[in-house]
């Protein structure tokens, strides 16, 4: 695969927070990797200290000299700003840096941008990359810096402006339109598994904490990996056998990352919807990382803003090849834990991950008996979608006697459906 940081490294300076977060260290260095996977060479970083931001600019009149100063000595094209600024604070300091400004979130619009490989994950960047550029069309152009009104000085500018966003929402709507095709086409083919009863294991974790890597480990697939921030953004799924409890869909997802933009979270929904489908979630975590415990909070926030977060999860520290510390003993040997400590890389603790799979999918599904009141046809053909009925009868009434095999996430989906408990009842 051609890698875009090999083409082209563009001269950046990094402009970060420093009171606005505690852990402004391990922000500044995330922001670093985020450039560097965007294949940006880095100048230099510049620290903010000023606890209130400058309206016109965002950053006080004396480091926008310091950012002009660095400009000058590296020759650098690109300043990237941490926090995300107004459009016209943007428009203003490139004004005074002579030189392109993005904050963090077109950082981020763009890496998507590299990696999309597949029709709806290129459709997905663009439509979160319109989103972002309708909410930042300001009057930036030189033919509009002249309009101040009167005879002879009016021009096309406030047309202009209407034209571009009126372009700009009319392929929105198409995207959308488009991404609606793309989402029905997914719900058939989720309807079909469902219909098979083959589980859904969802790979999910904070960006370069190797799922990708684990997922080829578990599949004896050959998915792209790299030691770079969401070097995965198209979803793959594979079918794998797991030792004695049988066939097992594997899906590997793009991975989190804090402070995800709710445009790309939004944009990105039809991928995610995945997610909330499935069985188990293995929630890969990188032990060896400091921050590990504060990364684990930002996955769970993500999986929370879509719904995820009740599903059934196992917790799999990877990557403990690569740090002194030592894993839970006794939580890596019990098959009743819900951790699992391995290595991807070296295959170390993998022996492990397949017994404790086979254990939470074997115990997973258990046999319920519910009746589902008279008229209830359609809430009766959803059941046969969440769920494997083994037996049916009809009663005297009219009403079905159904005696079902059902795992947790699959039941609380069912429970949700009921509404207010007039489709059906549970018998045990």
């Amino acid at each position: 695969m051609l890698d875009h940081s090999q083409i082209f490294k563009e001269r950046v300076i990094i402009v970060h927070d420093y009171c606005r977060n505690n852990d402004s260290f391990e922000s500044v260095k995330e922001l670093v990797r985020l450039a560097q996977s965007a294949g940006a060479k880095i100048d230099t970083t510049i620290r903010l200290s000023q606890i209130s931001t400058n309206r016109k600019t965002y950053v006080s009149s004396g480091k926008v000299t310091a950012i002009k100063e660095a400009i000058n000595k590296f020759c650098s094209t690109l300043v990237i700003l941490e926090s995300t600024i107004s459009p016209i604070q943007e428009r203003n300091l490139e004004r005074e840096l002579n030189t392109r400004v993005i904050d963090r979130v077109r950082l981020i619009l763009d890496i998507f941008a590299i990696r999309a490989r597949t029709r709806e994950g290129k459709l997905q960047v663009e439509l979160a990359q319109l989103q972002h550029l309708s909410t930042r069309l300001v009057r930036g152009w030189s033919h509009l810096e002249r309009q101040r009104g009167g005879i002879g000085l009016r021009g096309p500018g406030e047309t202009q402006l209407e034209t571009d966003r009126r372009l700009i929402g009319a392929r929105i709507k198409r995207l959308k339109k488009q991404l609606h095709k793309v989402s029905s086409q997914r719900q058939l083919h989720r309807r079909r598994r469902q219909r098979d009863l083959i589980p859904l294991v969802a790979l999910v974790g904070y960006t370069n904490v190797g799922k990708s890597l684990l997922f080829n480990r578990l599949t004896g697939a050959d998915v792209y990996t790299a030691d770079k921030l969401f070097a995965t953004l198209d979803p793959t799924v594979r079918r794998i056998e797991v030792p004695e409890f049988g066939p097992v869909l594997l899906l590997d997802t793009v991975g989190f990352i804090s402070n995800l933009p709710t445009s790309l979270v939004k944009s990105f929904r039809a991928t995610l919807e995945e997610i909330t489908v499935s069985q188990l979630l293995l929630h890969v975590v990188d032990f060896s990382h400091e921050n590990h415990q504060e990364r684990m909070s930002e996955v769970d926030h993500v999986l929370d803003e879509i719904g995820a977060l009740g599903i059934p999860k196992l917790t799999i520290f990877n990557k403990i090849d690569l740090t002194d510390k030592s894993p839970v003993r006794s939580a890596s040997e019990d098959l009743n834990a819900n951790k699992v400590w391995l290595s991807a890389e070296s295959g170390a603790g993998m022996e492990h991950l397949w017994k404790i799979l086979q254990k939470n999918l074997g115990e997973a599904r258990k046999s319920r008996k519910l009746l589902l009141f008279k008229g209830g046809g359609k809430f009766r053909s959803k059941l046969y979608d969440l769920a494997e009925v083994q037996e049916e009868r009809i009663d005297e009434e009219g009403n079905w006697l159904l005696e079902i095999l059902i795992d947790p996430a699959n039941e609380g989906r069912l429970n949700s459906l009921r509404g207010h408990g007039k489709a059906f009842a549970w018998l045990d």
